[in-house]
């Protein structure tokens, strides 16, 4: 999860490291000294989800990009030339020793200077639960990529709902415990939310993946699923 998130301040320039602007410097950019590339069973499961999703040698658009470590394996195993906007001045370091190039700002006004489908796929991995208005967030994720891949922790996981109905209390994200008063605030959804949204904003679901921990769920995946992967497409209007 990031700090990159809608509503936020945005901060200005762009950073990055190395001279080609992409994502993934090489030996000789500034990534010599940067953290070592994440083989892909060490990425977060849902993280090793999205880059199965992203083609090899394609364009990405990563937000609330955190540390950078999805944008660099893309970069050094797949051949992505991928960017990054995230907000917190952690992040951007962690990016920068990385070599890969990312924006300091929020999402919304960061998506704005892209034109329309300029990217092949723009990204929002565990941050659509701290969104003030998803709608907007999606539809301009779908006018700048040609696809979007999103995921978030799925409230109607068992746990969850079983939480609600013992105890009477609000429950915590499936593999993000997090008070629900506790900065940044989340919104609760679930998968069926999710899948709901995107039938009434006419958004097309190409690929779902649904996890519990490492392991794939095959069925009842609303009720069995901790964390869902989707990955979207509409036409330009």
């Amino acid at each position: 999860m990031s700090a990159a998130r809608e509503g936020s301040e945005p901060a200005d320039g762009l950073a990055q490291a190395g001279g080609n602007g992409q994502a993934g410097g090489g030996p000789g950019s500034a990534a010599g000294s940067a953290s070592p590339v994440l083989a892909a069973d060490s990425l977060r499961p849902d993280l090793q989800a999205i880059a199965g999703l992203v083609p090899r040698g394609s364009t990405a658009l990563d937000l609330g990009c955190g540390d950078g470590a999805l944008l660099a394996h893309l970069a050094h195993h797949q051949g992505v030339r991928g960017r990054g906007i995230e907000l917190s001045e952690a992040g951007v370091l962690a990016c920068v020793r990385r070599g890969l190039s990312v924006r300091q700002g929020n999402l919304q006004e960061g998506l704005a200077d892209y034109p329309d489908k300029s990217i092949d796929t723009v990204i929002l991995s565990q941050t659509i639960q701290f969104l003030s208005d998803p709608v907007t967030i999606l539809g301009e994720m779908l006018r700048v990529g040609r696809r979007a891949i999103v995921s978030f922790p799925n409230w109607g996981f068992w746990r969850a709902r079983l939480d609600l109905l013992t105890h009477g209390r609000a429950p915590e994200a499936p593999d993000y415990p997090q008070p629900w008063h506790a900065a940044p605030r989340w919104q609760i959804l679930t998968a069926a939310d999710f899948l709901a949204l995107c039938a009434g904003q006419g958004i097309t679901v190409e690929s779902e993946v649904y996890l519990s921990g490492e392991r794939r769920v095959r069925t009842a995946a609303n009720l069995r699923a901790r964390t869902a992967v989707f990955a979207l497409s509409r036409p330009l209007r």
